[in-house]
């Protein structure tokens, strides 16, 4: 048998009608850039994520790189991060020019706490240094913690923009993700939860002032054409994008329920196999909590040891796997302008040896899912 990591082809099957009658419709309007089509999704998608402005852009990258030029991040201004996460989180902070300062993580959620941003923010104050936001990354579809990061940050008068790019539709306390903190940026690439047929991102806040900069900010500034109030970017939504997406949100929590069906199998499945003792499978800290959405299983992640080993045997058996990330980002050769040395950040750098995305997709099979539990079993034996 052979089980990919994702295969997307099903659920466009299901939609070809739908999506090819509204790419015929850009198609026949002309209007490419910035039409009805981007108008009409921003509003269904602000209504999902219950934020009261949804500015389309051209990608989860850009949309966190808007935020921080709109609210003038740069040079002089610390920005914490979390080190396990896509690039971009901290890339986007040195492109504006501002210092990314990375904290470590809870190695149960994968997510940045109170306490490892705490103990970041008393880093960068030893070193002096001014602290403009914080972003916590909803990573793998579970939302971080946010009350108490919300507590910390209103205390000591920081910003929080969320990182939302693989929790759209993820629940916390009652509140969608990226509807808590001042901004959040969300990604639409091919192979998150809610894909475009290419690059595609979202920004999402409450703030009136800040979503009239960000649209500005997404068209080079440019209030009136021509006539440019600051320095911005191309970051527009595509209007074939915004057709598409417009087509698959209605079945966005249809999957996101199908995702937590399948990761309930793999947990009954590990378990009866007697396998978590073996394996570390994802935490799921707000399951009792009543949330329909308390995480929607972007990746499904596990822990072991052995995971090298373990990869490399699934890949015999064509099982496709993934890891998720390799290596902190305070480790990458790009930043090592900042001093971080290995050790720094335990729990990152445990991570980044020990974690394994499996497959999951709404369409996955419970004999697949079988198959893939059965050759872990037969790795450990």
């Amino acid at each position: 048998m052979r089980v990919p990591l994702l295969d997307l082809s099903e659920q466009y099957r299901a939609l070809t009608p739908a999506i090819q009658a509204q790419v015929a419709e850009v198609l026949e309007t002309q209007q490419f850039i910035l039409g009805p089509k981007v108008k009409e999704f921003e509003n269904a998608i602000a209504s999902y994520c219950r934020v009261n402005h949804a500015i389309g852009v051209s990608s989860g990258t850009d949309a966190l790189l808007a935020i921080f030029m709109a609210l003038g991040f740069g040079p002089g201004d610390t920005v914490i991060v979390p080190s396990f996460t896509f690039f971009a989180t901290g890339g986007c902070v040195a492109r504006v020019g501002a210092k990314p300062a990375f904290a470590d993580i809870d190695p149960a959620s994968f997510n940045i706490t109170a306490r490892t941003v705490e103990e970041c923010l008393h880093r960068c104050r030893q070193k002096g240094e001014r602290i403009r936001a914080i972003v916590p990354v909803h990573l793998f579809g579970l939302c971080c913690d946010m009350d108490p990061l919300m507590e910390l940050a209103q205390r000591e008068q920081i910003t929080v923009i969320e990182d939302a790019a693989q929790a759209i539709g993820a629940e916390y306390g009652g509140r969608r993700a990226g509807s808590i903190g001042a901004a959040a940026a969300f990604s639409f690439y091919p192979s998150k939860n809610l894909g475009a047929a290419g690059d595609a991102g979202l920004i999402g806040t409450n703030n009136d002032e800040l979503a009239e900069r960000i649209r500005l900010c997404r068209q080079h500034g440019m209030h009136e054409r021509y006539f440019h109030d600051f320095i911005g970017g191309n970051f527009r939504l595509d209007e074939l994008q915004a057709a598409i997406l417009s087509v698959k949100l209605p079945h966005l929590d249809e999957w996101s329920a199908a995702r937590r069906r399948v990761a309930d199998v793999y947990r009954d499945e590990f378990t009866a196999r007697g396998l978590t003792n073996r394996v570390t499978l994802p935490a799921e800290p707000y399951r009792d909590s009543g949330l329909t959405n308390h995480h929607i299983y972007h990746q499904y992640v596990i822990r072991t040891e052995r995971r090298d080993a373990l990869r490399e045997h699934l890949t015999r058996h064509e099982i496709g796997t993934a890891i998720y990330y390799p290596m902190g980002l305070h480790q990458q050769k790009c930043f090592s302008y900042l001093g971080y040395r290995d050790g720094d950040l335990p729990e990152t750098e445990c991570a980044a040896r020990e974690t394994l995305a499996l497959p999951i997709y709404p369409e996955l099979t419970r004999e697949q899912q079988r198959y893939v539990v059965d050759e872990v079993a037969e790795f450990f034996q």
